[in-house]
């Protein structure tokens, strides 16, 4: 079965936060072979959509716009002024994918990424209800600019709160919203899931985007994990969206440390990207 897909790269293969200056990446991933650029928005205010809408015209390139999610954007603290901290953020959010030609912002936006604990029932109960009615309330702000949310999973390091695509979609159900959608990344899926196809099944037609590295999130193709199951997993559902490579350069120290990424994962960012994208073009073809 062919699939009719797209290959992204999120410019966190290179470098953060997102600004002006990033645009210099853009005529080197479209030299490379890629249509989409997957583009993080740590800060909204260093984003100057105009100059990054004409960038994108220029070199020819789609956009996935995702969001990050640090202990200050958190829907699911006790206190409700980080609550609307985070509004206030996914609204900016909404408002540079909507000017940028984007459908929808992707991440884990019910909680803070690193707020992996071990809590009582009650506490779970409490922040898994914050997280329904909040994303509600998301759900209806991104509506009103004909957006979507894309909520993608996280292993049990990064959070504890939704680890697996039936978690997920327990979410998704319980916050009875169509703006609910769902982004699995394969290395998260590789650390919590029983079975990768099964995974993308659980899903079905909420999915709206995928990112891959590999395993150790290092580049696709050179590691344990099951393109073979994910493929698959892709053909069950259907998918027609965009594939973006995400991982991380050590050189940006913040970063680095955030996504516990220490070392190196290739001899250069770029041989990363242009050995990764020559692996996924094979591998959607049914040649891995």
């Amino acid at each position: 079965m062919s699939l009719n897909v797209t290959f992204g790269v999120s410019t966190w293969l290179w470098t953060s936060p997102f600004q002006s200056k990033t645009l210099e990446l853009f005529p080197k991933i479209k030299k490379m072979g890629y249509d989409v650029v997957e583009i993080p928005v740590e800060d909204p205010q260093l984003i100057d959509v105009s100059e990054v809408k004409k960038a994108l015209d220029d070199h020819g390139l789609k956009v996935v716009i995702c969001g990050a999610f640090g202990p200050t954007r958190d829907l699911t603290h006790d206190d409700p002024k980080y609550h609307q901290i985070c509004f206030d953020y996914l609204d900016a959010c909404f408002e540079i994918s909507n000017a940028l030609g984007a459908e929808f912002v992707a991440g884990p936006m019910y909680s803070a990424v690193g707020k992996a604990r071990l809590v009582s029932e009650d506490q779970r109960k409490t922040e898994w209800e914050r997280a329904v009615n909040n994303l509600f309330k998301v759900c209806q702000n991104a509506e009103k600019s004909g957006q979507k949310i894309a909520l993608e999973t996280l292993n049990r390091f990064e959070t504890d709160l939704i680890n697996t695509t039936q978690e997920l979609m327990r979410l998704i159900k319980d916050i009875n919203h169509p703006a609910a959608r769902v982004l699995l990344d394969g290395f998260h899926l590789c650390i919590e899931e029983a079975d990768m196809e099964q995974a993308f099944h659980n899903v079905r037609d909420k999915l709206i985007h995928v990112q891959v590295s590999e395993n150790h999130r290092g580049i696709p193709g050179t590691g344990q994990t099951d393109w073979k199951a994910l493929r698959k997993g892709l053909e069950a559902t259907n998918y027609s969206g965009v594939i973006s490579i995400e991982s991380f350069t050590p050189n940006v120290q913040e970063l680095a440390g955030a996504v516990c990424i220490w070392k190196p994962l290739a001899p250069s960012q770029d041989e990363f990207a242009a050995q990764g994208l020559s692996f996924l073009k094979k591998w959607i073809a049914g040649n891995p």
